[in-house]
């Protein structure tokens, strides 16, 4: 078998007709979440920040 070769039985085997149960298949939304992040102290870095600017 070479470089970019495969092998035909597999090719065979792959037909249109999928034979598998929904129920079986993954939810990729199943763990979806809404809501809100924050980031403790970023009222803190804004300062620092500012801090920064005046210091230049």
């Amino acid at each position: 078998m070479g470089f970019g070769s495969y092998d035909e039985s597999e090719q065979e085997n792959q037909s249109g007709d999928a034979d598998y149960d929904e129920d079986d298949a993954v939810n990729v939304h199943e763990h979806d979440h809404e809501g809100e992040v924050s980031v403790e102290g970023a009222d803190e870095a804004d300062e620092l920040v500012d801090r920064l600017q005046d210091m230049k």
